[in-house]
């Protein structure tokens, strides 16, 4: 056999050419492939961006006076969306705005923490003494109860829907009591405490009097807060009744009634017919581009890795 030399006295030459040409095409190749896949990303982080950022194309702005609107929804606690932090610093906006007429604060809620509650209630009460000239009206849609109720009761006025659920002026604590189970299962409690009620209510040892009527004190002095709040709030307006403060609910028209509300409106209303300033500006603190970002993501992935256990395990569909 003869050997490439014979024939061709350049062929390692040729050689190493053709190798290094392979070579940069197979790098011209990669090249091509990273530039997609990002680009890929790219478009996937603007579509994500499209879908959970609000870019406030339906906000109105203001030329002159207007009514400012705070979103209170959802359940009422410091680590939750409708937290003190964020009522009270979008409550600080909109009253520190030269423009504002007056303030909205629409309430669907079913209440939540007493302390976020009353922290909410006491801002009211201060910006409504520095800015005395700024009125503030509560405006609830489905309901406004416990908690809900507890930060209405700081506005000038309440207003409802005749169909709205309002009240639950109670305050709980719930649990529940595992003895009875245990006993059947064989399962023997072993709990350990320094300090005679450290173990206060633990569901897994059998109810202690003593410790029941202390949480009862407890139940009974926030209770009064709240009672006390009420009356202050409303006033002479308020009807008075045996169930009035015992955790029942009442609907809007009920509730005008009796004095708890003074009236039908919704934020239109309220803006056009009490404030007199028909323009309305959403003041409630919203989650930023990173936070929605992260949620929008968060879900997806969730989506997704449920989808291929799913594929996986078709026997869990």
């Amino acid at each position: 056999m003869e050997s490439p030399n014979d024939n061709d006295p350049l062929w390692d030459r040729k050689l190493l050419e053709r190798i290094a040409f392979e070579s940069l095409k197979e790098q011209r190749a990669k090249r091509r492939w990273g530039v997609f896949f990002k680009l890929a990303a790219l478009v996937y982080l603007l579509a994500v961006l499209v879908l959970v950022v609000d870019w406030g194309g339906s906000e109105k702005l203001a030329d002159g006076k207007h009514t400012a609107l705070i979103n209170l929804h959802g359940t009422i606690e410091a680590s939750g969306d409708t937290s003190a932090d964020k009522i009270n610093g979008a409550l600080q906006s909109a009253f520190e705005d030269k423009g504002t007429a007056g303030v909205v604060l629409r309430i669907n809620s079913p209440g939540g923490s007493p302390v976020q509650s009353g922290i909410v209630y006491d801002e009211i009460r201060r910006l409504r003494a520095k800015y005395p000239q700024i009125p503030l009206y509560a405006v609830v849609e489905d309901i406004c109860a416990s908690g809900g109720y507890y930060i209405a009761a700081a506005a000038d006025q309440i207003y409802v829907d005749k169909a709205s659920i309002v009240g639950s002026i109670g305050v709980l604590m719930s649990g529940f009591g595992f003895t009875g189970t245990m006993d059947k299962l064989g399962v023997e409690r072993r709990l350990l405490t320094a300090g005679t009620n450290k173990g206060f209510l633990d569901p897994f040892s059998p109810q202690d009097e003593k410790q029941k009527q202390h949480a009862q004190i407890l139940l009974a002095e926030v209770h009064k807060q709240f009672i006390d709040v009420v009356r202050q709030g409303r006033g002479t307006r308020l009807k008075e009744t045996p169930d009035m403060f015992s955790g029942l609910m009442w609907t809007g028209s009920q509730s005008v009634a009796m004095g708890l509300a003074d009236g039908f409106g919704t934020v239109d209303s309220v803006a056009r017919d009490v404030i007199k300033a028909e323009t309305v500006l959403d003041y409630s603190v919203k989650e930023n581009i990173a936070e929605r970002f992260a949620k929008k993501l968060g879900a997806e992935a969730g989506q997704t890795l449920g989808s291929r256990i799913l594929g996986a395990f078709p026997a869990l569909r």
